[in-house]
């Protein structure tokens, strides 16, 4: 049978290859400077170890780029400590897995699958339809998120409070100044009539 497994017809399933022999004569074709080439960084011994990003010490991309101001800012370098991480979870998702009356809590969340980790902040996002009655516990919710929630008959309750924002500085705007005039001529006019 032409088929027959025998020592004379053995081979490996995937044809070995030579490792390559560097330095060993001119005749191997990668004698003399194994090719590596004449001198320079790259003929040296560990220097294909660089780091990424390394340009040979010339000043590399990401510090030639320019950077926007800010530590919370995309493009800020590095990475400022107040920005922060939230894990998104859309109204079609809870559709989806819970039942009507059930408590959802980051805990339940992670138990479903929905979240990864319960040591990131959750954030309840509007996109979806919700028709079931749930009783919600996040860190933060989207107002349409908390809309819809209410309208179907459920629940939201917020683990953080929302930060609330300082009102702008109006007298830095030019229609600000306007209003803020008559103000302070008012403020003014008492202080004179002492004297």
């Amino acid at each position: 049978m032409a088929g027959d497994l025998n020592l004379s017809n053995l081979k490996p399933a995937q044809e070995r290859k030579d490792r390559k022999r560097v330095g060993r004569g001119l005749g191997s074709g990668k004698g003399r400077y194994s090719g590596r080439g004449i001198k320079g960084q790259k003929s040296r011994a560990g220097s294909h170890a660089m780091r990424a990003g390394f340009e040979g010490g010339q000043m590399p991309l990401y510090m030639r780029t320019a950077k926007l101001r800010g530590n919370t800012s995309a493009d800020a370098m590095p990475l400022g400590p107040f920005r922060t991480v939230t894990q998104p979870v859309n109204l079609r998702d809870l559709e989806a897995r819970f039942e009507a009356g059930e408590e959802v809590t980051p805990e339940s969340l992670k138990a479903k699958g929905l979240i990864r980790s319960i040591r990131k902040d959750v954030k309840l996002l509007g996109v979806g339809d919700l028709t079931k009655k749930l009783s919600i516990t996040v860190h933060g919710a989207s107002a349409t998120a908390r809309e819809k929630v209410e309208a179907a008959g459920g629940t939201l309750t917020l683990l953080r409070e929302p930060k609330t924002r300082k009102p702008k500085n109006l007298k830095r705007r030019p229609e600000g100044r306007t209003q803020s005039a008559p103000e302070t001529e008012a403020t003014e006019t008492p202080e004179a009539g002492e004297e």
